[in-house]
């Protein structure tokens, strides 16, 4: 299952709807949840990094690696293969602490153009199931 930390709060509902639209589309191992921390809880996540070595933390950021989506498919699978569990961290409207980025095991840009944390669950989850259906080699993706 993959790990999913967003900060900001809880999504409305068409948030909620496009990243449900995806996840009942996930099968093992890209199933995802999505955990949200607000404020405090977030910038916690900085100070007190619960992360282990078992662990592959994605930090989407704007300023990171550009993947196409069958390499991001070949990074998660790896991962899988590996037995790593991967966490996916999508910063508040005002991004991640320095510390974040730097513990980072990759830091992942989807495009140079910033986009609002919420739309940018909608596109993580759908990029998610494109990097699944990759793998099993479904029709989904198209290049």
């Amino acid at each position: 299952m993959i790990r999913i930390i967003a900060g900001g709060k809880k999504s409305k509902n068409w948030v909620l709807d496009g990243q449900t639209e995806y996840e009942k589309r996930l099968k093992k191992p890209f199933d995802s949840h999505f955990e949200y921390l607000e404020d405090a809880k977030f910038a916690n996540l900085a100070r007190n990094w619960p992360f282990g070595a078992d662990e592959y933390v994605i930090l989407l950021d704007e300023r990171g690696e550009i993947l196409s989506s069958p390499e991001l498919s070949q990074r998660l699978e790896k991962q899988f293969i590996s037995g790593k569990k991967v966490v996916m961290i999508i910063g508040d409207a005002y991004g991640v602490p320095t510390e974040v980025r730097e513990r980072a095991d990759l830091v992942l840009s989807i495009s140079k153009m910033v986009f609002p944390h919420e739309l940018m669950r909608i596109i993580l989850a759908e990029q998610i199931y494109r990097a699944q259906e990759i793998s099993r080699g479904g029709k989904y993706h198209h290049a």
